[in-house]
């Protein structure tokens, strides 16, 4: 029976993406595990793998196509001693084409249930799957299928071979949420939205949205919607901080150049480690307390925003951070980046400074209970034991999600990082 190879849901906030590049072509052989194709995502390009064993007989959705919805039949794969003849009686869903002449519409309702009990009686499972169950002693009808349309496939035999009681379930995508109503305007059609607005036509160029300018829209929209978010705002005198940069840089390996962005990630996870209450998210069931501090840093890429994670901050020193932040930066701009490489962080950066913003807010990226926003460091007349003199400061604002981040806890996280970078020296403890 021929099998539907389905677009996957290669993110959380997935609901579509374009179809770069087919790595194989019909006709050919496929193996478990071999790359299919290159899927552009919201947030990244990645590559699909089989999971079935067979011959693509057939590409439904060619090279470029954009706005292919999760789970949507992308190319159809015939299994063994099968050929395109299987096709000919192979509708969309994985169900057979059951052929109705000239009779009745009783007789056609007739052999359309008779298709469903039949279809309710099979056991779908690619061939490897069977004979690996065979082998095993396994019964295939007490395993639930991860594959299309529920297909048992060689991972679910594999799983079952651990404990036979524990079934696999498939993977459904997200369900799609809806966009508020301006952002559906906009999305349907925006020149009739901005003829309503009293923008006339011929005065602006319309882009359409991409996948990540659709996801960022919807999601902030949503944040700054839900969330009771509010700000704190403190400076920091950072003449220290940039004086130890210096020196670090004058002795670390070649081709590492620690930046103050680095030193920022190490004192946001310290001052998480020091203040654990504010390193937390809210949920509908109640408040998740993190373990470590994964630090995402938002990153300008073409079309949007992406925030790579450094994973476990805490336990990292300057230079593996600097390390990382720059290879995960670099992939990020070329669209490389794995999903586990920039969902499910705990707490975000986002920082204008080096484009001499001095100060600002930032939206909440959920479920983070905290995002800060780094403005530019400058010198500044300040006051010093009642004499007036000039520092560098640089202000920074801490933007707390209300149900999870009360305003002492937001204060004494703010006092905890202030003391980090006023005192860097700290940070090497």
């Amino acid at each position: 029976m021929p099998i539907e190879i389905l677009m996957p849901a290669l993110s959380p906030t997935m609901e579509e993406g374009t179809l770069t590049k087919w790595l194989v072509k019909e006709g050919d052989n496929v193996n478990s595990g071999d790359v299919l194709a290159e899927i552009e995502t919201d947030k990244a390009t990645m590559e699909i793998e089989a999971v079935e064993e067979g011959t693509l007989g057939k590409i439904l959705v060619s090279e470029g196509s954009e706005g292919v919805k999760v789970n949507a039949p992308i190319a159809i794969l015939l299994e063994d001693g099968e050929d395109k003849s299987a096709l000919d009686t192979y509708v969309a869903g994985g169900g057979e084409r059951v052929p109705v002449g000239g009779g009745s519409e009783g007789e056609a309702e007739l052999q359309m249930e008779i298709q469903s009990q039949r279809k309710g009686q099979r056991i779908k499972a690619s061939p490897l799957a069977k004979r690996l169950a065979k082998e095993k002693g396994l019964d295939l009808s007490a395993i639930t299928g991860s594959g299309p349309n529920g297909r048992i496939v060689k991972v679910d035999i594999e799983r079952a071979k651990v404990s036979p009681k524990i079934q696999t379930m498939p993977m459904q995508a997200p369900a799609p949420v809806a966009l508020t109503s301006e952002i559906g305007m906009l999305r349907g059609g925006g020149a009739e939205y901005l003829d309503k607005l009293g923008i006339p036509a011929g005065t602006y160029d319309l882009e359409p949205l991409n996948g990540m300018r659709r996801v960022i829209a919807k999601r902030l929209t949503e944040s700054a919607r839900d969330v009771p978010a509010f700000p704190l705002n403190v400076d920091l005198e950072i003449d220290a901080l940039l004086t130890m940069r210096k020196e670090l840089n004058a002795q670390t390996l070649e081709g590492v150049k620690i930046s103050v962005n680095d030193m920022l990630i190490r004192a946001c996870a310290l001052a998480l480690k020091q203040v654990p209450e504010a390193n937390a998210s809210f949920t509908p069931d109640g408040i998740a307390f993190h373990h470590h501090a994964d630090v995402a840093v938002a990153v300008a890429i073409d079309g949007g925003l992406i925030t790579p994670i450094i994973r476990e901050s805490e336990n990292k020193g300057l230079s593996i951070i600097s390390i990382e932040m720059k290879d995960l930066a670099s992939r990020a701009r070329e669209r490389k980046l794995k999903p586990e490489e920039f969902q499910g962080g705990t707490f975000s950066i986002s920082n204008l400074g080096m484009m001499g913003i001095d100060s600002f807010q930032s939206i909440l990226n959920q479920p983070q209970g905290m995002i800060l926003s780094v403005g530019a460091g400058a010198p500044r007349p300040v006051v010093r034991d009642g004499e007036l003199t000039i520092a560098t400061m640089m202000t920074v604002t801490l933007t707390c999600d209300h149900r999870v981040v009360d305003g002492a806890i937001g204060a004494k996280w703010l006092q905890v990082f202030k003391r980090l970078i006023e005192a860097p020296v700290t940070m090497l403890l």
